[in-house]
């Protein structure tokens, strides 16, 4: 008869502690910070209705007060120094939180020790919150006589301390798991502490367990998560199990979850007791055991603000209620003054008056308290001397980006190492992964990568050439280049690169099937665009950039069958994103990968995408066949052949290239067929030449008399073929449905994309442009 026993749990490296609180002189200093800090979120959603999350801003809020006046090392006046410990808020729906507390820590620097301010325009004042949820085009006076900033309803970082753009559930832990890669690569030991603030519902996803397998696996100890543990989401009370009750939707709870992949998980019990929230995060601060940590604090959702649980998740007060003024009355009592009643229409520049009328009165009430402003300004000094007493530099080995900007390395002069002899075998996947590996020489390491258990099978490998063999482990095998995210994780690896890149020391890889991770890392990449943008609007710096290597793409993937041979993956990316902030790239020979990464890289996009084929293909000899040096690709688009402007044909993708290069453009000449011939290597590289540049190359006349052959899908070719009987004519993979298995020349054929079927669509292309009705 079977025994039923306790499942053996394998040691760990991570620890598992709890905490007693300590008496301590500074709580009653805390308990009014918090509760100014509570009424202003309440002011905050009660002035922009049905906007914003009241719940876990007020629940976390003694979490992110004890880190940023007590925990972190940190300069406020200097929001953009690498060195300094970061807060990223990857519960982004906490922004009204995050909002509050910001204005709230300015304004009481502001009133007790203005030299503590950053410059004006790296502030965000009380003034600000104006423009809570509001788009910049906001017409209200206030708003626009104040100058005050337009606040995303997630945070970016268009606001000052803000690294990310997050919001999407279980990104930002993972950019935030990115961003403490690339410190601890560029600092070593004294590297800065990335501390992330979620909460169990945003654990849930599961990108996030493969972002703190990540974390635990490589011993990334300068990141610490904590969490926020309310128990409600939008649609539950009971999200995790919890004792003897199971949860709604899983059954851990955030404990057992961090203690699974190796963290050290520090159980901070009560989180609204600051004496107990201080200590789990001076213990947090003091840990030495090399692994992650988790700061686990109970909390209760829409704590002391009149709604509780999930009612006050994305819900709050009836605009100016009995309810709402109930929530601000213990402010009220304690600060001894009365916040003013709302009375009369509702008319947006009134409500907006009232607001503002509110945060004034918030305003004289801090200012009747000068010891509360001075002690802030103690401790954000006191934070500054903890950031210079932790004397953080980067190390001799840190990576050295600006390399990428030496005038020695190329696009139109391939490194002799790279070079590729004409007639013999070669893979783009293989000049990628080489090209990759020459740049991380040059850049001392900059570039770190990932793959989902394909590092060889996709060559990205060959990144990490010349430094030491295996994975990254920060204190065991700091200097591979090679990161193990998860195994099988393009989710967290996009997120976790992309937070590598916006660091702002490396260019972070991921690598994968472009079936795969073209759609898995859509999300990341849409996030790390919208940050990068928020970014350079702020500080005036270029987007930092992360790449997508979109591996074994196109039919010729044959052998795996429909599942992994994806046409469609293209369509996702290719002029899906803001001008210049995602660079596709479709090599379609192996010469051509140098310049276009160079290219790509120093036009700064916030994604570079990379499609590259997995079989091997035969190097051409370029300039024997009369076509332009490999470097011509570097426009985004060029002639493979000129005619007469009467026809036009694009070509985008290696499969059908090779087979058109191979077999059809010898025969044009041979049958007189009168057709401009062009290759579409990237097109947002060809939209960011001059409008005078685009039309020398591809004349607009022609974009009516153009077909298309592709082995991505029919929309990727709309831009170059304007005719409908053109876009009829188009060979693109799905014209039959998805194509079966097999060797790539035998999909291809399946596909009608063979060089037979090539050659027999541009001579009935030119056929039908004969006809009058066609000519018109």
């Amino acid at each position: 008869m079977a025994k039923t026993k306790r499942f053996p749990w394998r040691a760990r490296r991570g620890a598992y502690l709890t905490t007693e609180p300590r008496k301590r002189p500074d709580i009653p200093f805390f308990e009014d910070l918090d509760l100014a800090y509570r009424t202003l979120c309440a002011v905050m959603f009660n002035y922009v209705p049905n906007s914003g999350h009241p719940g876990g801003s007020v629940s976390s809020g003694r979490i992110a007060q004890g880190l940023i006046f007590e925990t972190m090392a940190y300069d406020f006046s200097r929001p953009d120094l690498l060195e300094e410990d970061r807060l990223v808020y990857a519960a982004g729906h906490k922004a009204l939180g995050l909002y509050a507390l910001w204005a709230l820590r300015n304004e009481l620097a502001r009133q007790a020790e203005p030299r503590l301010l950053p410059p004006p325009q790296r502030q965000l004042r009380l003034e600000d919150l104006l423009g809570f949820r509001r788009n910049p085009t906001q017409p209200t006076p206030l708003f626009r006589g104040l100058k005050a900033r337009a606040l995303d309803g997630h945070p970016t970082p268009a606001t000052p301390h803000v690294l990310l753009a997050t919001g999407a559930s279980g990104v930002g832990l993972g950019a935030a798991i990115g961003a403490a890669l690339g410190a601890r690569d560029g600092f070593g030991r004294r590297a800065p502490r990335v501390h992330v603030l979620e909460g169990e519902g945003g654990l849930t996803p599961g990108r996030v367990a493969e972002a703190l397998a990540a974390a635990g696996t490589i011993g990334l100890s300068n990141a610490l998560v904590h969490v926020d543990w309310n128990q409600s989401s939008i649609d539950s009370d009971r999200v995790c199990a919890e004792g003897a009750r199971p949860g709604d939707y899983v059954q851990w709870d955030p404990r057992e979850l961090f203690a699974l992949h190796d963290w050290n998980v520090i159980d901070a019990g009560d989180g609204h007791d600051f004496a107990r929230v201080l200590e789990a995060q001076r213990l947090a601060a003091s840990l030495g055991n090399g692994q992650p940590t988790a700061v686990v604090y109970r909390t209760t959702k829409g704590w002391r603000y009149g709604l509780r649980g999930r009612g006050s998740h994305g819900a709050g007060h009836a605009f100016c209620s009995e309810p709402f003024y109930a929530a601000v009355r213990p402010f009220e009592e304690r600060f001894g003054l009365a916040l003013p009643r709302f009375s009369g229409d509702k008319t947006p520049e009134r409500v907006e008056d009232a607001y503002y009328r509110t945060l004034l009165a918030i305003r004289r009430a801090l200012e009747t308290r000068p010891d509360l402003a001075r002690e802030a300004a103690v401790k954000l000094a006191s934070a500054r001397r903890r950031l210079a007493r932790a004397k953080r530099a980067l190390g001799s080995a840190a990576p050295r980006l600006a390399a990428l900007a030496d005038p020695a390395l190329k696009p139109e002069q391939t490194p002799a190492r790279l070079a590729l002899a004409a007639g013999q075998p070669a893979t783009l996947r293989g000049a990628l992964g080489s090209a990759l590996g020459l740049l991380n020489e040059a850049t001392q390491g900059a570039f770190l990568g990932c793959a989902a258990d394909l590092l060889d099978s996709t060559s990205l490998s060959a990144l990490n050439g010349s430094f030491p063999k295996g994975f990254y482990h920060a204190r065991k095998n700091p200097r591979s280049r090679l990161v193990p995210v998860g195994g099988i994780c393009e989710d967290a690896m996009g997120a976790a690169m992309a937070g590598v890149s916006t660091f702002g020391l490396h260019v972070g890889v991921s690598s994968s099937y472009s079936a795969f991770i073209a759609a898995l890392e859509h999300v990341p990449a849409r996030l790390h665009a919208i940050g990068q943008q928020a970014r350079r609007a702020a500080t005036g710096e270029d987007r930092r950039t992360w790449i997508m290597v979109n591996a074994h793409a196109g039919p010729k993937t044959g052998e795996d069958g429909p599942t992994h041979a994806d046409p469609q993956a293209l369509q996702l990316l290719q002029n899906n994103f803001p001008h210049g902030a995602l660079i596709t790239l479709t090599p379609w020979e192996p010469q051509e990968v140098w310049p276009l990464l160079l290219a790509g890289l120093r036009r700064r996009p916030a994604v570079l995408a990379p499609f590259v084929t997995r079989p091997a293909e035969i190097v051409p000899d370029r300039a024997a066949l009369g076509l332009p040096p490999a470097h011509a690709a570097v426009e985004g688009v060029y002639a493979l052949r000129r005619g007469h402007g009467t026809a036009a044909v694009f070509l985008q993708g290696s499969g059908v290239a090779c087979a058109f290069v191979r077999e059809v453009l010898p025969r044009l000449g041979a049958r007189g067929l009168d057709v401009d011939v062009f290759y579409v290597a990237s097109a947002e590289l060809f939209d960011l030449l001059p409008e005078r540049r685009r039309r020398e190359i591809v004349p607009p006349a022609l974009l009516s008399r153009s077909i298309g052959i592709t082995e991505f899908t029919l929309p990727t070719m709309l831009r170059w073929v304007r005719s409908e009987e053109g876009l009829a004519r188009c060979l693109h993979p799905l014209r039959r449905g998805y194509l079966g298995s097999g060797p790539g020349e035998s999909v291809l054929a399946e596909g009608g994309l063979d060089a037979a079927s090539q050659l027999a669509a541009i001579e009935s292309w030119l056929t039908c442009l004969e006809t009058p009705a066609a000519a018109a």
